[in-house]
């Protein structure tokens, strides 16, 4: 074995089965059989690839330690494998926020981030603090142990798997020291202790298991002494392995850090921090002095830039690389008096409800009975939406923070992918802790609860962008547009007035009439007064006071064809024949009347007849999209009868079984009984019959 606590999984040891309760010597070291180190395995410091070393050992002796039973062990590749849940490296930071947060119960006032240089090799680490209530020594164990949660019964906390820890710190960095203070209780001394989880140490040592040196203290009086759970011997190689593979390089040393801890609390240092594909620390600490930043993909130099000009979508532009953007929404409520602090300042709490306008609320109730939603009818989510208040320039910002017991699970969860700009500065708050978050706390478990909060949430954007998109500079969409609807605007009606009502051709000034028609007579200036009867009105009678009224600009800018008969002047000919042009000049022009006035009745009767049929396809549309949703929600009613049906016969075939069992045992019970008594019977008649011959 090895010369530190080990981590086994071993299922058949039910001494450790009661919560809370740990017997004594739980993972202490086994000092009979120590393994000798191996040489140093240089590994790799991108995560991604940092799992990629050989084993050449082995397999180690899986007889020893559980008296020959039956076992699982964990190898240490387990924990980078394990660590790959993360996939988003702020999740991580979220993990271990979320462990200080549930410590305000224990009296915790603050969670502390900031970076730390490792004396030994001048490298960057990471700290993350807060004064809860610390751990004691089983506790301390429990927290190292793979899947040991004592919050997954405890109401309104977030932690609950038992698998946070392990996978944050393992995601951040390859190795991490924890230093945590219990201040006494219930009659018990104060207790600090020190644990290492190295995947440094375990690699480069050639570990088969997960071995977890530790170092405990007991508070006598005013002076700490050591709580020797096995051995002075054992406790000496701890000591080593922890200075050895530490920032710390004496025992003193790894004491001073409890300076920072007064009454209570627990101080993570995470270091030989992982780098990313081209050779940087995958954390950023120089682009902003008070933040903690990632690179690549997720940090985007224009959405930077934009954050800058469009202040109120900042947080939108920003948490995917920016752990002080990402954690001031990370809650949807902070605990009074509660801080969280970056880098020596504090990360001011923020909630994106601040940076909507045209806000609207939503109370959106899931179906009972279904993935067994309870039935209480308190289980509601309000859905409180709006435009982004930068939604007039027309960015792309958009989606629903989606939290779980007061968590961010979801940040901007886009779900509507609409074709152009459809959606665009829509964004959404709410709380649903009727569904359950998968266990990296950065989405939802795939469910028919879940999806039908999908399906609405989508329908909630629609109806929202089509009521309010043209407050905000868009154009109509067609569920509220005017024209289908049958709603003039006056601006429209007055050019579809000057575009068809009056034909090319005609003019409601009548002298206007008479120089745009095509047979009209080109008088010169100085014949004016000779041609009187071309200045009418009331369809052909002249009128000297309208003629007086003209100027002759106005007569000799009218373009009129020159008309002659047999070579003569027209202003010479007859004043009949005069008066047959203007009248036939006026039929013409009545006849073109009657023709555009039956071109346009023609299009407004053709209008209204599309209109209709968009009215009775529109109503075929909802008639469909209500048989839809009734089909919807008959569907989710068979398939939760159907679950319930499936239930009921696997509960009534278990006690079939049961009873068949039971039965069965029965039977043969009898069928025992009727052996011995015939046996006896028998017995008794051999006895009978010797006791007859003697």
């Amino acid at each position: 074995m090895s010369s530190a606590p080990v981590i086994d999984l071993d299922g058949s040891d039910d001494e450790c089965a009661t919560p809370g309760v740990l017997p004594d010597g739980f993972l202490d070291p086994s000092p009979e059989k120590l393994a000798p180190p191996r040489a140093v395995v240089h590994g790799c410091k991108n995560f991604w690839k940092a799992g990629d070393f050989d084993d050449e050992g082995s397999g180690g002796d899986w007889d020893t330690s559980t008296g020959g039973m039956d076992h699982v062990r964990v190898h240490p590749k387990f924990l980078h494998s394990n660590a790959t849940s993360h996939k988003w490296v702020l999740g991580a930071f979220a993990e271990l926020l979320d462990n200080s947060l549930d410590e305000v119960c224990n009296g915790a006032t603050y969670v502390n981030i900031d970076m730390l240089l490792n004396k030994k090799d001048g490298t960057k680490m990471l700290l993350v603090e807060d004064n809860g209530g610390g751990m004691d020594p089983d506790k301390m164990r429990q927290c190292m142990s793979l899947g040991y949660s004592l919050k997954s019964k405890v109401a309104d906390v977030i932690g609950q798997y038992g698998n946070g820890f392990k996978t944050s710190t393992m995601r951040l960095g390859a190795d991490v020291i924890v230093f945590t203070r219990c201040s006494g209780k219930d009659g018990k001394r104060s207790t600090q202790s020190i644990g290492l989880l190295s995947y440094t140490f375990l690699r480069s040592t050639g570990k088969e298991d997960i071995v977890v040196p530790m170092l405990d203290y007991q508070k006598d009086g005013q002076e700490w002494k050591k709580l020797i759970r096995s051995s002075p011997g054992v406790w000496n190689m701890n000591v080593e392995a922890v200075v050895q593979w530490s920032p710390f390089s004496s025992e003193a040393s790894l004491l001073k850090q409890f300076d920072h801890i007064k009454d209570q609390g627990t101080r993570i240092i995470i270091y030989n921090l992982w780098d990313d594909d081209q050779g940087q620390l995958e954390l950023d600490f120089d682009a902003d002095e008070e933040d903690i930043q990632i690179r690549g993909v997720n940090r985007d130099e224009k959405n930077i830039q934009m954050a800058n000009t469009y202040p109120n979508s900042r947080h939108y532009l920003t948490y995917r690389h920016s752990l002080r953007s990402y954690a001031s929404i990370l809650y949807l409520r902070i605990p009074p008096g509660f801080r969280m602090i970056l880098r020596g300042k504090d990360i001011q709490h923020h909630n994106i409800v601040n940076d909507m306008m045209m806000v609207t609320e939503i109370t959106y109730r899931p179906m009972p009975n279904a993935d067994k939603v309870s039935q209480n009818s308190n289980i509601v989510a309000v859905v409180t939406m709006g435009f982004v208040k930068d939604a007039k320039a027309h960015i792309d910002v958009q989606g629903y923070n989606v939290y779980h017991k007061n968590r961010l699970i979801k940040p901007f969860w886009r779900l509507w992918t609409a074709a152009g700009s459809d959606g665009r500065g829509v964004i959404g708050v709410l709380e649903a802790n009727f569904v359950e978050p998968a266990h990296d706390k950065q989405g939802f478990e795939r469910t028919i609860v879940l999806s039908r909060l999908e399906n609405r949430l989508i329908q909630m954007q629609k109806d929202y962008w089509r009521t309010y998109c043209h407050r905000i500079g868009y154009a109509k969409r067609a569920a509220n547009n005017s024209a289908l609807n049958g709603e003039y605007s006056p601006e429209t009606s007055s050019k579809k007035k000057k575009a068809t009502s009056t034909p090319p051709n005609i003019s409601s000034n009548k002298h206007q009439k008479l120089k745009s028609t095509p047979l009209t007579v080109n008088i010169p200036d100085d014949d004016l007064e000779a041609a009187p009867s071309l200045w009418h009105t009331n369809g052909g009678s002249h009128n000297e006071n309208t003629a007086k009224e003209s100027t002759p600009n106005d007569a000799s800018q009218s373009r009129f064809a020159v008309v002659r008969e047999n070579g003569s002047d027209p202003m010479n000919s007859s004043t009949p024949g005069l008066y047959q042009l203007v009248e036939e000049n006026c039929k013409l022009k009545e006849h073109l009347e009657k023709r555009d006035e039956d071109v346009l009745g023609d299009h407004l009767r053709d209008l209204e007849r599309q209109r209709n049929q968009r009215k009775a396809l529109e109503a075929q549309l909802e008639e469909v999209k209500e048989k839809f949703e009734n089909l919807n929600k008959e569907q989710g009613n068979m398939i939760d009868i159907f679950a319930e049906e499936k239930d009921t016969h696997e509960t009534e075939a278990a006690l079939l079984r049961k009873k068949l069992k039971e039965a069965t045992a029965k039977t043969q019970d009898l069928v025992e009984r009727v052996k011995r008594l015939e046996l006896e019977k028998m017995k008794s008649h051999q006895w009978s019959a010797g006791k007859k011959v003697g």
